[in-house]
């Protein structure tokens, strides 16, 4: 599907989303928003799709909310807003609860809800140019997209504050050493290297892949028995599935295992 807005490709089990918006740097829109609820609907119910690639159009990812739009849209209500910000939640509850891997690939500006969207990403691989912002403290807003929830989770409770309250940005080097991104590459490398890590992720257990994420969701609420407890019962499930019983038949007869981690060139 190629609408204005969002492209979506689909290669073997992978189904990669671009958004495509580029002359305002991919800035989101209600448009933008109804296709990735679709498209994220539609992954969910497909069984054949195992891995989602997350990527922008053109040098950047996303730079948030269309600010300018917003602005020519006058002054609308608190509740007006209120509904426009409750629009989005469907999106971003199942984006994050997807059972699939979601792999972000992050060139350019990711600001604002454009920096929440890459964070409900499973993996985020970024250009050596990319640069991430939680730009709402500079016009007055506060965090949204998920971010109260998402950064904390994965810098912290002191570094999230300090990302939010001082609204500065953050480069790729340091969005690796943060714990925000896994690596950082070459700009002209980023796609191809994020789709290789996609694709890998494709050819894994989509079982054992599920349970892994839905364990780790629950993980930092939980406490050591509960977890324990979703990890046997996790495990019997992936352990009894066809996929499992391929890969210990393959173990036995010393062959490659199917599923591999492409390494960086």
């Amino acid at each position: 599907m190629n609408d204005a807005e969002l492209i979506v490709e689909r290669e073997g089990a992978l189904v990669t989303l671009t958004l495509n918006r580029p002359e305002v740097r991919n800035a989101l829109s209600p448009g933008m928003r109804d296709g990735l609820l679709k498209a994220v609907g539609d992954v969910q119910v497909d069984s054949s799709v195992h891995a989602v690639l997350l990527r922008g159009a053109g040098e950047h990812f996303c730079s948030g909310g269309d600010v300018k739009a917003m602005a020519d849209g006058g002054t609308p209500t608190a509740q007006a807003r209120l509904e426009r910000m409750r629009s989005y939640h469907p999106l971003i509850i199942g984006l994050a609860q997807l059972d699939r891997p979601v792999v972000a690939a992050v060139d350019g500006v990711a600001y604002g809800a454009g920096f929440g969207l890459a964070l409900l990403a499973d993996i985020m691989i970024v250009s050596s140019r990319a640069r991430f912002c939680m730009a709402f403290q500079r016009v007055g807003l506060v965090p949204d997209f998920g971010a109260s929830y998402s950064l904390p989770r994965a810098v912290g409770m002191q570094r999230a504050k300090e990302i939010m309250l001082s609204a500065r940005e953050i480069h790729a080097e340091e969005a690796v050493s943060l714990g925000l991104a896994l690596e950082t590459v070459a700009a002209g490398c980023l796609h191809e290297r994020a789709k290789a890590v996609a694709l890998a992720l494709a050819d894994a257990s989509p079982v054992a892949t599920g349970l892994t994420k839905r364990m780790l969701q629950a993980a930092p609420s939980a406490g050591l028995p509960q977890m324990l407890e979703m990890e046997s019962t996790a495990q019997s499930v992936a352990a009894t599935s066809a996929y499992a019983a391929q890969a210990f038949a393959a173990f036995a007869r010393k062959q490659p295992a199917r599923f591999r981690w492409p390494a960086r060139e």
